[in-house]
């Protein structure tokens, strides 16, 4: 029989078969590099890659669809078969994978009452209406059509989150219906109550954990009545911003439980590399408060974050190679890593003086979120008069999220950040209102991808603005996505010779003990403008130390967040975002903190090290 067979363990075309899979995310590294990275995989000796597929990519807007550039699937697979690998898909709505709202497209929060991941009728019409598009598109790459696709996914850690599984079998139908004919299954923790709440009929259940093999797959045998598979098994973990350091985990331990799965089950390496979180796309988790993930995906995977080979990732092709033929595989993609030195800023505007040239305000009579506004990601700036006013106490933002702040007069008083949105924010001493202006810049720092609080992600303000115990009304409301075309439109000016000095929230709280911090008096949120002239393009690191908190921009690339609480200090800026001659560099920085350059580095700086057991 041509195609997998799912019995006491996997057969390919009749031959037993095991999975020796690596996950890479196609939409975390730059299209030019797929080829490299699925080389050194296959160098490595597994036989299979995997990966999920964002659904906000690939419909970004409601009804409008993108698989082209660097969500170009379809080249991936391609590259993928081209070089005798097979292929896991996880097409799930929801995918968790530390990404933005765990993979669902902002658009569906513009509803209210939304619902996710259950047997809710305006959230399976939307699934539907995806699927019909992606689901096809993706059949033509199956293993029985030619092609390199062997299994796929149905949902992804369900059983963490509910238990409806009328849904289950829904999505199950729904992908078969289209066209689906590859073998399907799910993957949970490897927990009684996880296992039976995301348990699908009779598809075969598999496992993510990463550590302590031997005794998840004793657990597994419970359940599962075919292969044992490890379909993440994690190598290391992600880090969040004020986290402390960069989680790494020990290779002694990883390859001892690598070694027990070769021999006794099936694997799927988590990650073989992370890649990066550019633009807005890090999610976030709540547990009590908000730790938005960093945007490096670097997870102490095999090959770092730029691709380079670990340590590890020689322990596991010395294991692998124990017991399978390692490949000869020759890397044809050059890749070189390049210190540029360090750049002055030659264009400098604050964000008060090009707002008008880069947004039109949209009126409304009180704050509404970004998502009923059509906007998905970066931040929103809510302006209102305050004529009634003759100083500015306190304030209070109802139905915020995720970090605000507010201005006076264009002047910054205050920080409220997470929790700090559910309380009163005073202002002390009272501010004087000269010009009797109010300005709120709101940053989404990135939607909860994991747990119950994934249906309370709106972002921006969705509810009232009240001063001095007073709701105030009739707002003019900038969209903020900077996205390429809008960074074009900036009103760049000459660099003054000193420009003013804000001080950090991290600073100003170590300062006065208050997590309220106000600003240094002058500080605004401001574009800074570089120019890098490159002879040869490479692999560098942004250094953004002494900078406080912003993204940066690389010929209207979004590279991705820095914020001087750390622990990442350095932007990865792949080579392939630069061309010879002139490049463009745009930093907006939103605390007035300045050191005057930046640097372009041929190191990461992730943070200190934190040792993780997964």
């Amino acid at each position: 029989m041509k195609g997998i067979e799912i019995k006491e363990q996997f057969y390919l075309d009749g031959e037993p078969f095991r999975l020796r899979s690596g996950a890479i995310h196609y939409f975390r590294i730059v299209p030019e590099y797929w080829q490299d990275r699925l080389e050194k995989l296959k160098a490595m000796g597994c036989n299979t890659v995997e990966t999920y597929i964002p659904w906000n990519l690939h419909e970004p807007q409601k009804g409008t669809f993108c698989f082209d550039g660097g969500v170009d699937l379809g080249r991936f697979i391609t590259l993928a078969k081209d070089l005798g690998l097979y292929v896991i898909l996880r097409p799930s709505p929801y995918i968790c994978a530390e990404w933005e709202f765990g993979g669902f497209p902002a658009w569906l929060l513009k509803e209210d009452g939304m619902k996710l991941r259950c047997s809710y009728a305006p959230y399976l019409q939307a699934v539907e209406e995806y699927y019909r598009v992606l689901i096809p598109y993706i059949a033509e790459y199956q293993y029985d059509r030619g092609g390199p696709v062997i299994m796929m996914q149905v949902e992804n850690e369900y059983g963490y989150y509910g238990n409806d599984h009328q849904y289950l079998e829904w999505m199950t139908k729904l992908m078969r219906s289209l066209g689906v004919t590859v073998p399907l299954f799910t993957s949970d923790g490897p927990f009684s109550e996880a296992f039976r709440c995301g348990k699908a009929g009779d598809l075969l259940q598999t496992g993510n954990f990463g550590s302590r093999a031997e005794e998840r797959f004793a657990f597994m045998k419970q359940y599962v009545d075919g292969p044992l598979s490890c379909m993440e098994f994690w190598l290391g973990w992600f880090d969040h911003w004020g986290g402390g350091g960069h989680h790494v985990t020990s290779i002694e331990q990883n390859t001892k439980d690598l070694s027990y799965m070769l021999d006794h089950g099936n694997v799927n390496i988590y990650m073989f590399i992370g890649g990066t979180n550019f633009g807005f796309m890090n999610g976030a988790n709540f547990y009590g408060e908000l730790t938005p993930d960093v945007t490096s995906y670097d997870y102490d995977a095999v090959l770092t974050e730029d691709g380079q080979i670990t340590e590890k990732y020689k322990a596991f092709q010395a294991e692998i190679g124990k017991r399978y033929p390692l490949p000869q595989v020759t890397l044809s993609t050059p890749i070189t890593r390049a210190s540029y030195g360090s750049l002055k800023p030659d264009g400098y505007v604050t964000l008060w003086d090009t707002l008008e040239k880069i947004a039109a305000p949209k009126q409304s009579v009180y704050p509404v979120s970004m998502e009923r506004l059509d906007q998905s990601y970066g931040y929103i700036l809510y302006r209102t008069g305050l004529p009634e006013f003759e100083q500015l106490q306190s304030i209070f933002l109802k139905d915020a999220a995720d970090r605000a702040k507010i201005y006076a007069d264009g002047k910054e008083v205050l920080t409220l950040y997470d929790n700090e949105l559910r309380t009163l924010g005073k202002i002390d001493p009272p501010v004087v209102l000269s010009e009797k202006r109010l300005d709120l810049l709101v940053e989404n720092m990135g939607r909860v991808n994991f747990g119950p609080m994934m249906e309370d992600q709106r972002k921006g303000i969705d509810g009232s603005v009240v001063v001095n115990t007073h709701q105030v009304y009739h707002f003019e409301i900038y969209n903020l996505p900077l996205e390429k075309e809008q960074l074009s439109k900036i009103a760049f000016g000459a660099v003054p010779e000193e420009l003013p000095a804000g001080v950090s929230g991290k600073d100003m709280a170590a300062a006065t003990g208050d997590t309220m911090t106000a600003a240094a008096p002058g500080a605004s949120p401001a574009f800074y403008h570089f120019t890098l002239e490159v002879d040869t393009p490479a692999d560098t690191f942004l250094d953004v130390k002494g900078w406080g908190k912003g993204c940066a921009f690389i010929n209207g690339f979004n590279l991705g967040r820095f914020w001087e609480i750390g622990p990442q200090e350095t932007l990865y800026l792949p080579g392939p975002l630069l061309k010879q001659g002139k490049n463009e560099l745009i930093l907006f920085e939103t605390e007035g903190k300045m050191p005057g350059s930046v640097k372009l580095v041929d190191e990461p700086r992730l943070g200190a090290v934190l040792v993780q057991e997964t």
